[in-house]
C-alpha cells in the first residue's frame, strides 16, 4: 500500500513539474516575441518607398521626352523615350506614351485622353513611317490604342478605338468609338468610319468638319483649369490664406 501511494505521489509530482516548466517556457516565449516586436524599427526610407509614385518622365538612353511649357501632362501619365508634346497639347490621367522603339509626337492643341496607350514599332509592314504622329487639333478618345499610325490635323478618334501599324487617318475625319483600323488602312479626308474592321459610313457635312477643331480647343481650355492645380504650390495656398484670415492670423 505504501509503495502504491509513493508511486502515485511521484507521478503527480512529475506531472506538476512538467506542466510548470511548459507554462514557464511558453510565458518566456511570448515575452520574447513581444519584446522583439517592439524592438523592430522601420528603416528611414520605408515610408518614402511605400508611397513613392511612378515616374512621369522616363529617359531612355539618349532620348528624353520633351514637353512644351504650356502643355498639360497629368501627374500619373508616363512619357518614355522619344516623345514630344507640343504647345497647347494635353495628355490626361493614366495615359502611357512609350517611345522606346520610335518617335511619338502630340501636335499643337491636340489631346490624348484617359488611359490611352500610344506606342511605335521599329518599322511598319506597309512601308509607311513607323513613328506615331498625332498632328494639330486632334482628339484621341479615352482607352484608345495607337501603334505606328499617322493622324492628320483636325480629326476625332472615338473612345476604345485601335489604330494598327501603318494606318492613316486623313484630315477632317472622324472615327467612331470602338473602331479598329487594320494595318495599312487609309481613312480618306472628310469621312466618317466605324466598326471592326473600320468601314466607310458616310461623308461628313461642312458643319461637322468645323466642329472638329472646336472640340480640341474646348478640351485645351479645360486642361488649363487642371494645369493651374499642378503648379509647384497649386492654388491651395489661397484656401490657406482665407482660413488664416478667418482665424485672425496675419497673412
Amino acid at each position: 500500500m505504501a509503495t502504491t501511494l509513493a508511486r502515485i505521489a511521484r507521478n503527480s509530482l512529475t506531472t506538476n513539474t512538467a506542466f510548470s516548466l511548459n507554462r514557464h517556457f511558453v510565458t518566456e516565449a511570448v515575452a520574447a516575441a513581444t519584446a522583439s516586436t517592439k524592438s523592430i524599427t522601420p528603416s528611414a526610407d520605408r515610408v518614402k518607398w511605400d508611397y513613392r509614385g511612378q515616374r512621369q518622365i522616363i529617359p531612355l538612353g539618349q532620348w528624353l521626352p520633351k514637353v512644351a511649357v504650356d502643355a498639360y501632362v497629368a501627374p500619373n501619365v508616363v512619357l518614355a523615350g522619344q516623345v514630344t508634346v507640343y504647345d497647347g497639347a494635353s495628355v490626361w490621367n493614366g495615359a502611357v506614351l512609350r517611345g522606346d522603339l520610335n518617335k511619338i509626337t502630340v501636335g499643337f492643341c491636340s489631346n490624348v485622353q484617359e488611359r490611352c496607350v500610344v506606342h511605335a514599332a521599329w518599322n511598319s509592314p506597309t512601308g509607311l513611317p513607323a513613328e506615331t504622329s498625332i498632328e494639330r487639333y486632334v482628339t484621341i478618345g479615352a482607352y484608345s490604342l495607337l501603334r505606328s499610325c499617322t493622324i492628320e490635323p483636325e480629326c476625332i478618334i472615338g473612345q476604345h478605338s485601335i489604330l494598327m501599324e501603318g494606318s492613316l487617318v486623313e484630315t477632317r475625319s472622324i472615327l467612331e468609338a470602338g473602331s479598329v483600323v487594320p494595318p495599312g488602312r487609309r481613312i480618306p479626308t472628310g469621312e466618317l468610319w466605324a466598326g471592326n474592321p473600320a468601314r466607310f459610313v458616310r461623308t461628313l457635312t461642312h458643319e461637322e468638319t468645323l466642329e472638329i477643331p472646336k472640340l480640341a480647343v474646348a478640351i485645351n481650355d479645360l486642361s488649363k483649369t487642371h494645369f493651374s492645380e499642378f503648379l509647384p504650390h497649386s492654388t491651395v495656398y489661397l484656401e490657406v490664406e482665407e482660413f488664416k484670415k478667418k482665424l485672425g492670423i496675419k497673412v
